[in-house]
């Protein structure tokens, strides 16, 4: 009989089962190794289907600003061309009196009505581009403004008063829509005093 007290080192001892199923029920090393293994490969296999994840976001991210870039400048070269549009439609009512009035017969027109169809289709030009946003700066009798204008020259001021107020225009300046196309060509004059 065995005996009840006795240990489990001891009943392994006699029990030749228990002994020999004892080593091979110990885990090994490549097992251990493997163990191990697993949860390392299982990371890399995450971390590259991330970076998988993060490349075709960001190429399709890429395409989508590409298409927007290009989406963009057409919605752009649009605007600008019903700008233009609307801007030509303007001034066709001018052109065609300009047309009308350069085929006149010079035999039967004086000089006095040719310069009063030119101005005629000058202030028609000009208030159509004035609907546009286009001023005119003529700076005649003004302080002179080295944003609008550009001094081509200076002549001797008469007083004190005058001094960098423009005495003559040469050429006059536009302004589009605050936006200064061409400054005012202007003389200037300045006080020697």
């Amino acid at each position: 009989m065995s005996n009840p007290h006795a240990s489990s080192v001891d009943n392994a001892a006699v029990d030749p089962a228990a002994a020999s199923a004892g080593p091979a029920a110990a885990p090994t090393g490549d097992s251990g190794a493997s163990a191990v293994a697993d949860p390392v490969a299982e990371a890399v296999a995450a971390a590259q289907r991330q970076l998988a994840e993060s490349q075709d976001r960001y190429l399709r991210l890429a395409a989508e600003f590409d298409n927007f870039r290009k989406r963009m400048v057409k919605e752009r070269q649009e605007a600008e061309m019903k700008g233009m549009g609307v801007l030509i439609r303007g001034i066709l009512d001018a052109l065609d009196d300009l047309g009308r009035f350069a085929h006149v017969d010079p035999a039967t027109v004086d000089a006095g009505t040719v310069v009063a169809g030119a101005e005629m289709v000058e202030k028609k030009l000009l208030k159509s581009l004035a609907g546009h946003g286009l001023e005119i700066v003529n700076p005649l009798e003004h302080p002179f403004d080295p944003a609008l204008h550009e001094a081509l020259t200076m002549m001797p001021a008469e007083s004190p008063e005058l001094d960098h107020v423009i005495a003559q225009v040469f050429q006059v300046g536009y302004v589009f829509n605050g936006q200064l196309l061409r400054p005012a060509r202007v003389v200037v004059r300045k006080w020697q005093g």
